[in-house]
């Protein structure tokens, strides 16, 4: 396995690129609005989701961890924004390379994580089983979506971001899948083939970026040990032992800083190679053929899966389910847990323009929706004024 895998013409056929120009199909928005002088559709789209206000908030919004066991907040580990912009800077560079349309990847890139509650994954999962008391779900892919389509408000002309039709669709289904049985209200998305590649990168992309920040930010608080990840991931001691070779003099949280970098890079340059590789195999030359392709095109070679499978099970049980973060989980769960009963009980308590939602969205959803806008902070503040504990 070379872990500087690099493809010399690596650039896919053109035709398999989503075409940027205001006369496509994916480029169309639900209300027409004259092209821009200067920027292209997905450009347009990238600076609406940098502006809007749900975009601001991931700021407050937890991805790993925000403060270590019996300490305070920290200000050096990734937020749920700064790790979309990381999963960005790569989505462009591999787009890029690939030969793809590099703005779509962008805003698709920007807005992946836009649906996400507060807590992370520990808040998605409290809010998912409120809902299912009700027969309803959560969903952040088509959380992201309402809140693209409706909740930002932004013009005077219409509800919602206006986004174009292949950035919304990347929205719902860069990381998955879904059917018209299941979501018939899904149905102009093309649910029966795949997405372009643009879309489909994003989801490898963010794994990409949140195992090799993740190693960082556990390692830099120490709740990971260097022995235990050079234990762990192959990869890791290789390009680990690489580092200290060429920099035997360096303190050594350089030495790891550079051993990620490579780490990062190897698992960028395996899946541009990847990617080339199977559109190859499949002899697929346009958009079309991409979106009927027998799989996903979007991947990892075998040996470069195994090390990413081999750091993400290190992560999960070394530090997503450490012992101190359970306790956080513990209690992020419980904050959404006992403010969505809180809510339902009195939802009064929720702003008027929410509370106007209760009539079409029902009562459940429309509180699922404002608990998944808040930050870790609001929601906090919110749970202790109605008394929580």
């Amino acid at each position: 396995m070379s872990l500087e895998k690099q493809e010399s013409g690596a650039k896919l056929p053109a035709g398999i690129a989503v075409c940027g120009g205001a006369e496509s199909e994916l480029a169309s928005r639900v209300h027409s609005q004259p092209p821009h002088a200067y920027r292209t559709p997905f450009a347009r789209d990238t600076a609406r989701v940098l502006h809007a206000r749900a975009f601001r908030r991931l700021a407050g919004k937890t991805q790993v961890f925000t403060r270590l066991p019996a300490e305070g907040l920290s200000d050096h580990f990734r937020s749920r924004l700064t790790h979309t912009l990381e999963v960005t800077q790569i989505s462009r560079t591999v787009a890029a390379a690939l030969g793809l349309n590099a703005e779509l990847a962008e805003a698709l890139a920007l807005s992946h994580d836009i649906g996400h509650p507060p807590f992370g994954h520990a808040g998605e999962k409290a809010l998912d089983r409120a809902l299912r008391t009700h027969d309803l779900s959560f969903d952040h892919n088509l959380h992201a979506l309402r809140i693209v389509t409706w909740f930002e408000e932004r013009y005077p002309g219409f509800r919602g971001l206006n986004l174009t039709l292949a950035v919304r669709e990347g929205i719902v289904k860069h990381s998955r899948d879904y059917s018209f049985a299941d979501h018939p209200e899904l149905a102009e998305y093309f649910l029966d083939e795949f997405p372009p590649l643009e879309a489909q990168l994003i989801d490898l992309a963010d794994e990409i970026a949140y195992l090799t920040a993740d190693l960082d930010d556990g390692l830099d608080s120490g709740i990971l040990a260097l022995d235990q990840a050079r234990e762990a991931s192959p990869l890791f001691r290789q390009l680990h032992d690489v580092a200290l070779a060429r920099y035997p003099k360096a303190a050594g949280k350089l030495v790891v800083y550079e051993t990620l970098r490579r780490v990062l890079n190897a698992f960028v340059s395996d899946m541009i190679g990847e990617v080339h590789a199977r559109v190859n195999a499949i002899g697929a030359t346009t958009l079309t053929e991409v979106r009927r392709a027998p799989q996903r095109l979007a991947a990892l070679s075998t040996p470069m899966e195994g090390e990413r499978l081999a750091i993400k099970k290190f992560l999960y049980a070394s530090l997503y389910n450490s012992p101190g973060q359970e306790h956080e989980h513990e209690r992020a769960e419980e904050v959404v847990a006992q403010l969505f009963a809180i809510l339902m009980a009195d939802p009064g308590l929720m702003p008027e323009d929410h509370q106007a939602q209760i009539p079409t969205e029902g009562l459940a959803r429309t509180v699922a929706d404002y608990i998944a806008g808040m930050t870790d902070r609001y929601i906090v503040q919110l749970w202790e004024r109605c008394g929580g504990r």
